[in-house]
C-alpha cells in the first residue's frame, strides 16, 4: 500500500518538486542565461531546499540538460503535431511548422533562448545542441519531395535547419530587427521553396 500525505503519494510529491525545479531553471536559463543558474538560485526560485534538488538531480549540469531536453521534446512534438498531413501544399505545411516553432520559441522567448542561445554559453549543452540537429533535420527531410535524391534531401534539410536556427538565434538575441510577421513569412518562403 502506498502511503499518502495530504492526499498525495511520495512519488507525486517528488514529481511535483522536480517540475518546480525545472520551471525555476527554465526561468533563470531562459531569462538571465547560464551564469544565473546555480543550485542555490534554482532552489530559491522553486522555493525548495537543496535537499530536494539533490533528490531529483545529481548536479547543476544534469538539471540544465533536463531543461534543454524538455524544451527540445516540446518543440519536436509541436512540429510533429503541426504538420500531420503530408498531402497538404508545401506552403501550407511550411506555414504550420513555422507558426508552431514561433509559438514555442518566440512567444515564450525563455524557451527559445534555452534551445538556441544556451548551447553557445553552457558547456553542458554544447554537445547536446549538436546532437539534436539530426532529429530536427529528419523532420524537415520528411516534408521534402520524395522524388529528390536522398543525398539532396539530406543536404537541403540540414541547410534549412541551420538557416532557420541562425535566423531565430539572431531574432531572439535582438540582432535581427524585423517584425514577427516578417520573420514568419521569410521562414515559410525558405521552407516552401525547398
Amino acid at each position: 500500500m502506498t502511503r499518502t500525505w495530504a492526499g498525495t503519494t511520495l512519488a507525486d510529491r517528488r514529481a511535483a518538486r522536480r517540475e518546480r525545479l525545472l520551471a525555476a531553471a527554465l526561468d533563470l536559463l531562459g531569462t538571465d542565461g547560464s551564469s544565473a543558474v546555480s543550485v542555490r538560485a534554482v532552489c530559491r526560485g522553486a522555493k525548495l531546499t537543496e535537499r530536494y534538488f539533490y533528490e531529483s538531480f545529481a548536479d547543476r549540469e544534469e538539471l540544465v540538460t533536463a531543461v534543454y531536453e524538455q524544451v527540445a521534446a516540446e518543440l519536436r512534438q509541436a512540429l510533429v503535431d503541426a504538420v500531420p498531413d503530408r498531402g497538404a501544399e508545401p506552403a501550407v505545411r511550411a506555414e504550420a511548422a513555422v507558426t508552431a516553432f514561433v509559438e514555442l520559441v518566440v512567444d515564450d522567448p525563455r524557451k527559445g533562448r534555452v534551445l538556441l542561445l544556451a548551447p553557445v554559453t553552457e558547456p553542458a549543452l554544447s554537445a547536446r545542441g549538436v546532437a539534436l540537429l539530426p532529429a530536427f533535420a529528419a523532420l524537415v527531410r520528411e516534408q521534402l519531395p520524395p522524388r529528390l535524391p536522398a543525398d539532396e534531401r539530406e543536404m537541403t534539410a540540414l541547410g534549412l535547419v541551420g538557416a532557420l536556427a541562425n535566423l531565430f538565434t539572431a531574432y531572439l538575441a535582438g540582432t535581427l530587427a524585423v517584425s514577427r510577421e516578417r520573420l514568419i513569412a521569410h521562414c515559410v518562403h525558405l521552407l516552401a521553396r525547398a
